[in-house]
């Protein structure tokens, strides 16, 4: 749509993204999957993902300083773009690529950015619309409308239902283009019924707001877990996703896949389901998202799980290394 649209070819897209498998979406995911599969569709360029934990981008006083890491982006895109820049694709929190949340002000500036570029903005809110961050859609958080909205996952409540919302203006270029879309299942009316009513449902009983209240009841478990174990290193997220980043030595922050993924294991084997992200590079970030509509006392029973599993975990370490 953006490529019709537009009469552009290149698609931007954050270096830990995921946005699918097919040549398209999987051309625009750079977290993983990308060796071995022959070459990408022409025009993908990639963006420095907003890693606050481990950027180099530093402030004088040691914090994140996003605002130079994004002009060193746009400056690598302005240089690799032949002139044909289409579309930026993203999500607002970076889910596979280890919960990634954006600073405040980041996705404002870069709307602007693609703005003056003649871009579309491509939102992919699979993970993060329909209540999840606390709004029904993530991009509230920041005072935008994006150019193209994709939603799925929690939009189906289950079922394979997926959306995509766009302008008047956007709709008509593609359709004076020449746009054509036709799948197996387009307007299917059971999975569209099921998704209108979930809609209905988030709305009239505020699961945004609840999703907020949960989401500040895990955040402060999460940050107490933090304090008690030397191996999270980092919490992040919004809402109910959320993410702790497991590190192997607290000096060097250097990534503990292996740790991460006993914590895991062990959480499991006490009843809780903890996906862990081991991606080359990002390995042992743990991506929780309980239901939305997740009650106070499971969040409790969660961390009390996961505080469990750490304890574990760590002391059985500890017997595993030799007394010199």
């Amino acid at each position: 749509m953006a490529k019709l649209h537009t009469g552009k070819f290149e698609i931007v897209a954050m270096s830990a993204s995921y946005h699918g498998l097919t040549q398209g979406s999987g051309s625009a995911t750079y977290s993983a999957g990308r060796k071995n599969g022959g070459p990408a569709m022409p025009g993908q360029l990639a963006f420095p993902a907003p890693y606050a934990y481990r950027s180099v981008f530093r402030k004088p006083d040691g914090s994140y300083d996003w605002e130079t890491e994004m002009d060193f982006g746009w400056a690598m895109i302005d240089r690799q773009s032949v002139g044909s820049l289409a579309a930026f694709i993203m999500e607002p929190i970076l889910s596979t690529g280890g919960i990634l949340d954006l600073p405040k002000g980041y996705l404002k500036r870069l709307s602007e950015e693609c703005k003056k570029r003649g871009m579309l903005l491509i939102l992919d809110e699979a993970q993060t619309g329909v209540g999840r961050t606390g709004h029904m859609f993530a991009f509230e958080h920041d005072d935008i409308v994006p150019d193209i909205l994709a939603l799925s996952k929690t939009l189906g409540c289950g079922l394979p239902l997926a959306s995509v919302s766009t302008t008047a203006e956007v709709a008509q270029g593609c359709k004076d283009a020449g746009f054509l879309w036709l799948t197996t299942h387009l307007n299917d009316p059971l999975t569209a019924a099921v998704g209108n009513k979930v809609l209905e449902i988030v709305v009239r009983d505020n699961v945004c707001r609840k999703a907020t209240e949960r989401g500040e009841q895990l955040r402060a478990g999460l940050l107490k877990l933090q304090e008690k174990y030397w191996c999270i290193g980092d919490v992040r997220g919004r809402g109910l996703l959320q993410g702790i980043e497991i590190i192997s030595d607290a000096m060097t922050k250097a990534p503990g896949p292996d740790l991460g993924q006993a914590v895991s294991d062990r959480a499991m084997t006490l009843g809780l389901s903890c996906n862990v992200v081991n991606l080359p590079g990002m390995g042992g970030v743990f991506r929780l998202a309980p239901p939305v509509t997740v009650t106070a006392d499971e969040i409790e029973v969660g961390l009390r799980i996961l505080d469990e599993a750490f304890s574990y975990v760590l002391a059985q370490r500890e017997k595993a290394i030799p007394v010199a």
